[in-house]
């Protein structure tokens, strides 16, 4: 029985995971400012790792 409905099987298989993927991504969502202010940070530490370097 299992042999005559292994697509189907897979297939719900495939639709649950993608739906698990979806949703915990929504709801570990990070907002837009506190990604663009992380950058920054980095992009300044790095400037100041350099600049350091150089010297």
């Amino acid at each position: 029985m299992l042999a005559k409905y292994w697509k189907q099987i897979g297939f719900v298989i495939l639709i649950i995971a993608v739906l698990f993927n979806i949703t915990f991504k929504l709801i570990n969502k990070t907002s837009l400012k506190t990604e663009a202010l992380e950058s920054a940070k980095y992009i300044l530490e790095q400037e100041k790792n350099n600049n350091i370097i150089e010297k």
